[in-house]
């Protein structure tokens, strides 16, 4: 989806090595990297991409404030411990290595939700899928270094927009997300590979390039959702 490079997010979460522990090992694979320095990461980017940890921009501190509330910022806080936490939507990276032909699907999880969602927005519960294995890998506790959180990785003004008060709660998650979906879908006349690059980087981008923007993040996506879109179609018949 669409990612402000600016956000704070505070919320309470699961611990993140539970979130670890869950993560499906058909995702790229999630690491936990202790640093020199004691700094503690979790991340699904490959080993030695150092370029992604020098931004500041892919980059999440998981701390306690003041009144022990579990913080999640992209500022490094200045007093507190921390952990630091990067997660990347799993379909978006050009250079991943999962073999999107091949990767075991997740046919069975939250059917009823999709099911139904899907039948009320009028799209095929197959894309709402692939959206959510592209986004997710189905782990309801994502959240992204930008702060999209959960199996639709719902950014939090997005969330708001379509009434989604708890994007960590799998169902309103996938609504919201459904919902989102339905309006790129219909904002670009039924076209399903528009509409899966509005939702990866908004609808201005496609707007502004009159087609799928030039981001090789963007068009993995839609390349990698078609994909999964047409095999969870195949699974269901």
């Amino acid at each position: 989806m669409g990612r402000p490079v600016h956000l704070l997010v505070t919320t309470l979460l699961c611990l993140l090595p539970a979130m670890v522990s869950v993560m499906p090992a058909t995702a790229d694979t999630v690491r936990r990297v202790v640093h020199p320095d004691g700094r503690v990461e979790y991340t699904n980017a490959p080993a030695g991409r150092k370029a992604l940890a020098s931004t500041g921009r892919e980059t999440v501190y998981k701390y306690k404030d003041e009144n022990g509330v579990v913080t999640f910022s992209e500022a490094r806080p200045s007093r507190a411990a921390f952990d630091v936490i990067r997660f990347e939507c799993y379909a978006c990276r050009p250079d991943s290595k999962v073999n999107w032909q091949r990767t075991p699907l997740f046919t069975g999880r939250y059917d009823d939700e999709i099911k139904t969602t899907a039948q009320e927005f009028n799209i095929d519960p197959a894309l709402v899928r692939a959206v959510i294995h592209a986004e997710s890998a189905f782990n309801p506790q994502a959240v992204s270094s930008k702060g999209a959180q959960g199996l639709m990785q719902l950014m939090p003004g997005t969330a708001r927009e379509v009434g989604v008060t708890n994007a960590l709660d799998a169902g309103q998650n996938i609504r919201g997300g459904v919902n989102y979906l339905a309006r790129m879908i219909e904002l670009h006349n039924g076209d399903v590979r528009l509409a899966t690059a509005a939702y990866n980087a908004g609808p201005g981008a496609v707007r502004r390039h009159n087609g799928i923007p030039p981001y090789a993040e963007t068009r993995a996506y839609v390349e990698r959702v078609g994909i999964l879109h047409e095999r969870y179609r195949l699974a269901s018949n």
